[in-house]
């Protein structure tokens, strides 16, 4: 367990060093979670206001866990804005659980675009 926890540690930094060499900063969690959102919503880069941001936030989480099964796209308004609707309840994690998850996530998402 402990040499699992390692290698997502390591994988994730070398992520965040990759995307500060493309975009001069080193993400974190947070920042990650919008730049998937941004690439999801597929309007390229923009001024998004701080509700925008919470939106691309959620856009990123659901895609993420879009994977296993716990939501699923239900549709895209006007705007063209993803819309997702939750499957099934995620089991109980304690935060560190949670965020190890959704850092293994993004890493597979990172690699299914080949980033």
């Amino acid at each position: 367990m402990q040499q699992m926890e390692e290698d997502l540690q390591v994988r994730w930094l070398k992520l965040r060093i990759k995307l500060k060499e493309q975009f001069g900063i080193k993400p974190d969690m947070n920042g990650i979670l919008m730049l998937i959102g941004v690439q999801e919503l597929g309007q390229g880069p923009q001024e998004f206001n701080k509700e925008q941001k919470q939106d691309l936030m959620h856009i990123a989480t659901c895609k993420l866990l879009s994977e296993e099964g716990f939501y699923e796209l239900e549709f895209q308004d006007k705007e063209g804005w993803p819309h997702w609707k939750k499957v099934k309840s995620l089991p109980q994690m304690d935060l560190q659980q949670q965020e190890d998850l959704l850092r293994d996530k993004i890493l597979l998402y990172f690699e299914d675009i080949d980033y």
